[in-house]
């Protein structure tokens, strides 16, 4: 199967593993709020309840954003578009 979205069977596979990758850095930011809001815990005492839940909603936040755009990358590298856009690019630079 050649790399390439416009291609109905590849475009599900390439979302499918989009989720799947998105699933685990889901998970991954769950347990980096979780962590960071124990050691926090850990190391100050007791401290507000709006203070902890606004921590963990900026790291999970943080953490989902920086997985979402890194697995875009992997898409559009793994379906061809990169390449697409360059052999574009290149046929503009050369007329």
């Amino acid at each position: 199967m050649k790399p390439d979205l416009d291609n109905p069977d590849y475009a599900r596979l390439a979302w499918a593993r989009y989720r799947r990758i998105f699933r685990i850095v889901a998970v991954v930011a769950l347990a980096s709020a979780i962590v960071a809001v124990a050691a926090l815990y850990l190391s100050l005492g007791e401290f507000q309840l709006h203070a902890s839940i606004a921590m963990a909603i900026g790291i999970g936040l943080s953490v989902l954003l920086g997985g979402a755009l890194m697995g875009l990358i992997f898409m559009s590298s793994g379906t061809g578009h990169d390449e697409r856009s360059r052999d574009a690019t290149d046929r503009d630079h050369q007329v």
